[in-house]
């Protein structure tokens, strides 16, 4: 509901501008997960497009508007079929699920308000970024939590889907930082957050399986209904603008970040 989206935005505002000089608005909510849009594709395209445009279209009617920066979690599978490897913010976009096509929307109506209204509000295409929080269907924490449950007896076997696509996976709890470093610049402007090193599924299952002294083939197994209608295979990003510009770089490896969020698994059961 994008009119109730704005009172809301209404009340925060009323309860901070007297005291805040700058305001910042960091918009992570989304229907995030790529499989499901496709099952879902309505609700995805409201509450990924339509409610980015109605915080956009709150903040331009403020009097006072250039007191709010306006950060939007964009993401890599804007790229989807890629044209090109790594991708940077000038790579074409080619979106291959209704997920990407709502983000799609949702970057451009920021560059639009950006450009038409004198807005700061930018766009963080951020390649997936992973912790020991990911939500549970996700692959990275869905093979966390089994390698966990098989290490510990009660579960045998895991199901995945397509075992060969690559991404770029990071940890989330650095890129939070870039998202605010975005806010912090004198200009508005779109960044590519990644590590610029890309792994299979499968990479990221071996070594999480390994790391519990397990081998991952006497557990996997491939069920066709976790593969979408339409594969993305190779998301890797090209980070430079947000180190030349940010001073951000990524420090945790993937295979540090799969070892890190099976012990936390672990540990959690």
């Amino acid at each position: 509901d994008t009119s109730a989206l704005q009172n809301i935005l209404s009340s925060i505002w009323l309860s901070c501008s007297e005291t805040a000089e700058v305001f910042e608005i960091y918009n992570l909510a989304a229907q995030s997960h790529v499989h499901q849009s496709f099952a879902m594709p309505e609700y995805t395209a409201k509450a990924d497009g339509l409610a980015p445009l109605a915080m956009l279209d709150w903040i331009k009617g403020r009097p006072d508007h250039s007191k709010i920066r306006f950060y939007q979690a964009s993401t890599s599978e804007l790229f989807g079929k890629v044209q090109e490897i790594p991708q940077v913010e000038t790579t074409p976009f080619y979106p291959r699920s209704p997920y990407g096509v709502a983000k799609l929307y949702a970057y451009w109506i920021v560059k639009n308000y950006r450009e038409s209204y004198g807005l700061q509000a930018c766009n963080g295409i951020l390649f997936n970024h992973e912790s020991p929080r990911r939500g549970e269907t996700f692959v990275t924490r869905k093979i966390t939590r089994a390698v966990a449950k098989i290490a510990t007896g009660s579960k045998d076997k895991l199901y995945l889907g397509n075992l060969d696509s690559i991404r770029d996976w990071g940890y989330a709890k650095e890129y939070v930082e870039s998202m605010w470093l975005m806010l912090q610049q004198p200009e508005s402007s779109d960044y590519v957050v990644a590590t610029g090193v890309g792994a299979t599924v499968k990479d990221f299952a071996t070594t999480a399986f390994s790391h519990a002294g397990l081998e991952w083939e006497k557990y996997v197994e491939i069920d066709e209904k976790y593969e979408r209608p339409t594969e993305v295979d190779a998301l890797i990003g090209d980070p430079s603008k947000a180190k030349n510009v940010l001073g951000w770089s990524a420090t945790t490896h993937w295979q540090d970040l799969a070892k890190l969020m099976v012990d936390a698994d672990i540990e959690n059961l």
